[in-house]
Protein backbone atom coordinates (compact mmCIF):
# COMPACT_ATOMS: atom_id res chain seq x y z
CA UNK A 1 0.00 0.00 0.00
CA UNK A 2 1.25 3.49 -0.41
CA UNK A 3 2.22 4.41 3.19
CA UNK A 4 3.67 7.59 2.56
CA UNK A 5 1.52 10.84 1.95
CA UNK A 6 4.48 12.90 0.83
CA UNK A 7 5.77 11.50 -1.94
CA UNK A 8 5.47 15.01 -3.78
CA UNK A 9 7.30 17.00 -1.31
CA UNK A 10 10.10 14.00 -1.29
CA UNK A 11 10.11 14.78 -5.30
CA UNK A 12 10.66 18.41 -4.97
CA UNK A 13 12.96 18.23 -2.53
CA UNK A 14 15.48 15.64 -4.89
CA UNK A 15 14.64 18.22 -7.54
CA UNK A 16 15.88 20.85 -6.03
CA UNK A 17 18.96 19.68 -4.90
CA UNK A 18 19.25 18.80 -8.86
CA UNK A 19 18.18 22.12 -9.64
CA UNK A 20 15.56 20.86 -11.64
CA UNK A 21 12.01 21.82 -12.25
CA UNK A 22 8.97 19.70 -13.03
CA UNK A 23 9.35 20.81 -16.80
CA UNK A 24 12.58 19.73 -16.99
CA UNK A 25 11.83 15.96 -14.96
CA UNK A 26 9.00 16.15 -17.50
CA UNK A 27 11.48 16.10 -20.16
CA UNK A 28 13.67 13.73 -18.67
CA UNK A 29 11.33 11.30 -17.74
CA UNK A 30 8.99 11.18 -21.00
CA UNK A 31 6.07 12.02 -18.26
CA UNK A 32 3.45 15.04 -19.11
CA UNK A 33 3.54 17.87 -16.70
CA UNK A 34 0.39 17.75 -15.61
CA UNK A 35 0.75 14.12 -14.68
CA UNK A 36 3.92 15.33 -12.27
CA UNK A 37 2.38 18.63 -11.01
CA UNK A 38 -0.60 16.19 -9.27
CA UNK A 39 1.94 14.37 -7.56
CA UNK A 40 3.50 17.67 -5.96
CA UNK A 41 -0.27 18.35 -4.99
CA UNK A 42 -0.88 14.83 -3.22
CA UNK A 43 -1.98 12.51 -5.88
CA UNK A 44 -0.56 8.93 -5.86
CA UNK A 45 2.01 8.55 -8.30
CA UNK A 46 0.80 5.35 -10.55
CA UNK A 47 4.00 2.55 -10.72
CA UNK A 48 4.34 3.21 -14.30
CA UNK A 49 5.14 6.79 -13.56
CA UNK A 50 7.48 5.42 -10.33
CA UNK A 51 8.88 3.71 -13.05
CA UNK A 52 9.59 6.36 -15.70
CA UNK A 53 10.73 8.94 -12.80
CA UNK A 54 13.91 6.29 -11.47
CA UNK A 55 16.53 6.52 -14.34
CA UNK A 56 15.50 10.27 -14.89
CA UNK A 57 16.74 10.51 -11.26
CA UNK A 58 19.55 8.16 -11.49
CA UNK A 59 17.83 5.92 -8.94
CA UNK A 60 16.95 2.00 -8.70
CA UNK A 61 13.18 1.63 -9.77
CA UNK A 62 12.50 -0.50 -6.53
CA UNK A 63 14.10 2.34 -4.27
CA UNK A 64 12.08 5.00 -6.08
CA UNK A 65 8.43 2.68 -4.79
CA UNK A 66 10.32 2.65 -1.19
CA UNK A 67 10.74 6.48 -1.47
CA UNK A 68 7.19 6.86 -2.43
CA UNK A 69 6.61 4.61 0.56
CA UNK A 70 4.74 1.87 -2.38
CA UNK A 71 4.57 -1.81 -2.31
CA UNK A 72 7.85 -3.37 -4.52
CA UNK A 73 6.84 -4.63 -7.75
CA UNK A 74 7.41 -8.55 -7.85
CA UNK A 75 9.64 -8.33 -10.27
CA UNK A 76 11.85 -5.72 -9.06
CA UNK A 77 11.84 -7.81 -5.37
CA UNK A 78 14.54 -9.85 -4.50
CA UNK A 79 14.03 -13.42 -5.01
CA UNK A 80 15.12 -15.48 -2.42
CA UNK A 81 14.98 -14.10 1.10
CA UNK A 82 17.10 -16.52 2.75
CA UNK A 83 20.41 -15.76 -0.09
CA UNK A 84 20.49 -12.49 1.75
CA UNK A 85 22.08 -14.22 4.85
CA UNK A 86 25.13 -14.95 2.65
CA UNK A 87 26.14 -11.06 1.32
CA UNK A 88 28.15 -10.01 4.41
CA UNK A 89 30.21 -13.13 4.12
CA UNK A 90 30.46 -12.13 0.29
CA UNK A 91 31.10 -8.44 1.44
CA UNK A 92 34.24 -9.25 3.58
CA UNK A 93 35.71 -11.19 0.95
CA UNK A 94 35.50 -8.81 -1.35
CA UNK A 95 36.45 -5.60 0.57
CA UNK A 96 40.16 -7.25 0.25
CA UNK A 97 40.19 -7.97 -3.30
CA UNK A 98 41.55 -5.43 -5.76
CA UNK A 99 38.75 -3.00 -7.63
CA UNK A 100 38.72 -5.01 -10.89
CA UNK A 101 38.44 -8.51 -8.95
CA UNK A 102 34.99 -7.02 -7.37
CA UNK A 103 33.81 -5.94 -10.80
CA UNK A 104 34.83 -9.41 -12.15
CA UNK A 105 32.35 -10.61 -9.09
CA UNK A 106 29.41 -8.13 -10.23
CA UNK A 107 29.99 -9.35 -13.28
CA UNK A 108 29.35 -12.54 -12.67
CA UNK A 109 26.22 -12.13 -10.67
CA UNK A 110 25.16 -10.17 -13.60
CA UNK A 111 25.78 -13.19 -16.14
CA UNK A 112 23.37 -15.23 -13.63
CA UNK A 113 20.33 -16.49 -15.15
CA UNK A 114 17.18 -15.01 -13.76
CA UNK A 115 15.15 -17.89 -12.33
CA UNK A 116 11.57 -17.35 -12.48
CA UNK A 117 9.71 -16.54 -9.55
CA UNK A 118 7.64 -19.72 -8.56
CA UNK A 119 5.38 -17.63 -5.90
CA UNK A 120 4.49 -14.35 -4.83
CA UNK A 121 7.13 -11.92 -2.56
CA UNK A 122 5.94 -12.75 1.24
CA UNK A 123 5.28 -9.53 3.09
CA UNK A 124 7.16 -8.20 5.60
CA UNK A 125 7.72 -9.63 8.95
CA UNK A 126 5.93 -7.55 11.48
CA UNK A 127 8.92 -6.61 12.72
CA UNK A 128 9.91 -5.00 9.53
CA UNK A 129 6.64 -3.12 8.31
CA UNK A 130 7.86 0.33 9.25
CA UNK A 131 5.17 2.95 9.76
CA UNK A 132 5.90 6.25 7.69
CA UNK A 133 8.84 8.17 8.51
CA UNK A 134 12.30 8.93 7.46
CA UNK A 135 14.13 5.99 9.16
CA UNK A 136 11.78 3.85 7.34
CA UNK A 137 12.16 5.15 4.08
CA UNK A 138 16.00 4.30 4.74
CA UNK A 139 14.88 0.37 5.48
CA UNK A 140 12.90 -0.17 3.15
CA UNK A 141 15.96 0.52 0.82
CA UNK A 142 17.37 -1.62 2.46
CA UNK A 143 15.32 -4.92 2.14
CA UNK A 144 15.59 -3.88 -1.12
CA UNK A 145 18.88 -5.32 -0.99
CA UNK A 146 17.58 -8.37 0.63
CA UNK A 147 19.17 -7.29 3.82
CA UNK A 148 17.62 -8.03 7.51
CA UNK A 149 18.62 -6.38 10.72
CA UNK A 150 21.34 -8.41 11.31
CA UNK A 151 22.98 -8.49 7.80
CA UNK A 152 22.53 -5.02 7.63
CA UNK A 153 25.05 -4.59 11.28
CA UNK A 154 27.45 -6.81 9.79
CA UNK A 155 27.53 -4.88 6.51
CA UNK A 156 27.85 -1.43 7.79
CA UNK A 157 31.01 -2.64 9.56
CA UNK A 158 32.64 -3.88 6.75
CA UNK A 159 32.14 -1.32 4.75
CA UNK A 160 32.07 1.89 6.95
CA UNK A 161 34.41 0.47 9.89
CA UNK A 162 31.49 1.61 12.27
CA UNK A 163 29.54 -1.06 14.26
CA UNK A 164 25.80 -0.10 15.39
CA UNK A 165 23.41 -3.31 16.68
CA UNK A 166 21.24 -4.85 14.31
CA UNK A 167 18.56 -3.77 16.96
CA UNK A 168 19.66 0.18 16.03
CA UNK A 169 18.59 -0.31 12.47
CA UNK A 170 15.45 -1.80 13.71
CA UNK A 171 15.04 0.75 15.81
CA UNK A 172 15.88 3.19 13.01
CA UNK A 173 12.82 1.42 10.27
CA UNK A 174 10.58 2.20 13.43
CA UNK A 175 11.52 5.61 14.29
CA UNK A 176 12.60 5.07 17.50
CA UNK A 177 16.26 5.42 17.04
CA UNK A 178 17.13 9.06 15.67
CA UNK A 179 18.81 9.17 12.73
CA UNK A 180 21.49 10.98 12.79
CA UNK A 181 24.47 12.46 10.73
CA UNK A 182 27.11 9.89 10.68
CA UNK A 183 24.16 7.06 10.32
CA UNK A 184 22.92 9.25 6.88
CA UNK A 185 26.06 9.01 5.68
CA UNK A 186 26.75 5.07 6.32
CA UNK A 187 23.61 4.76 4.33
CA UNK A 188 24.89 6.59 1.40
CA UNK A 189 28.09 4.71 1.61
CA UNK A 190 25.96 1.49 1.63
CA UNK A 191 22.98 1.93 -0.43
CA UNK A 192 25.03 3.68 -3.55
CA UNK A 193 22.59 6.56 -3.34
CA UNK A 194 24.48 10.26 -2.86
CA UNK A 195 24.65 11.60 0.30
CA UNK A 196 23.03 14.93 -0.21
CA UNK A 197 20.39 12.68 -1.88
CA UNK A 198 19.64 11.60 1.55
CA UNK A 199 19.85 14.75 3.15
CA UNK A 200 17.25 15.64 0.93
CA UNK A 201 14.68 12.85 1.66
CA UNK A 202 15.79 12.95 5.71
CA UNK A 203 16.10 15.97 6.22
CA UNK A 204 18.93 15.03 8.27
CA UNK A 205 21.98 17.16 7.67
CA UNK A 206 25.56 15.14 6.60
CA UNK A 207 28.48 15.10 9.15
CA UNK A 208 30.18 18.29 9.52
CA UNK A 209 33.37 16.69 8.69
CA UNK A 210 32.63 13.91 5.92
CA UNK A 211 34.79 10.59 6.35
CA UNK A 212 36.96 10.34 2.81
CA UNK A 213 35.79 8.03 0.82
CA UNK A 214 37.30 3.99 1.32
CA UNK A 215 38.81 2.68 -1.78
CA UNK A 216 38.76 -0.26 -0.16
CA UNK A 217 34.61 -0.42 -0.85
CA UNK A 218 34.76 0.92 -4.03
CA UNK A 219 31.79 -1.18 -6.07
CA UNK A 220 31.17 -3.05 -2.82
CA UNK A 221 27.45 -1.42 -3.02
CA UNK A 222 27.15 -2.43 -6.73
CA UNK A 223 28.04 -6.06 -5.69
CA UNK A 224 25.52 -5.68 -2.88
CA UNK A 225 23.29 -4.94 -5.69
CA UNK A 226 23.74 -7.48 -8.24
CA UNK A 227 23.56 -10.28 -6.00
CA UNK A 228 19.79 -8.99 -4.64
CA UNK A 229 17.79 -11.20 -7.71
CA UNK A 230 20.21 -14.50 -6.97
CA UNK A 231 18.97 -17.36 -5.42
CA UNK A 232 20.75 -18.58 -2.13
CA UNK A 233 22.83 -21.20 -4.60
CA UNK A 234 23.62 -18.47 -6.84
CA UNK A 235 24.69 -16.14 -3.96
CA UNK A 236 26.98 -19.32 -2.52
CA UNK A 237 28.62 -19.72 -6.45
CA UNK A 238 29.28 -16.02 -6.59
CA UNK A 239 30.73 -16.43 -2.42
CA UNK A 240 32.83 -19.06 -3.24
CA UNK A 241 34.26 -17.48 -6.29
CA UNK A 242 35.24 -14.67 -3.81
CA UNK A 243 36.70 -16.40 -1.36
CA UNK A 244 38.96 -18.29 -4.01
CA UNK A 245 40.26 -14.77 -4.98
CA UNK A 246 40.75 -13.97 -1.39
CA UNK A 247 42.79 -17.03 -1.08
CA UNK A 248 45.11 -16.53 -3.72
CA UNK A 249 45.78 -13.01 -2.59
CA UNK A 250 49.58 -12.64 -1.94
CA UNK A 251 50.28 -13.10 2.20
CA UNK A 252 50.02 -9.44 3.74
CA UNK A 253 51.50 -10.80 7.30
CA UNK A 254 54.35 -13.38 5.96
CA UNK A 255 55.19 -15.13 8.94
Amino acid sequence: MMGEEDFGPLLKRLLDRRSLDSAALSRLASVPEPELLSVFHGETPSPSLLRRLAPALGLHSADVFAIAGADIPDDLAPLDATAGRRVPHLTRDAVVLPPEQREALRRLAASLPQVERTRPVPEPRPHQQYPPGPGALLMRMIRNRNLGWTATAHIFLVVTGRYWSAATYGGVGRGRTPLTPDLVADFAVLLDVPAADLTALTGVPLPATPTPPNPAVTGVAELIWAVRRLTASQLQQVGDTAEAMRRQLPDRNPA
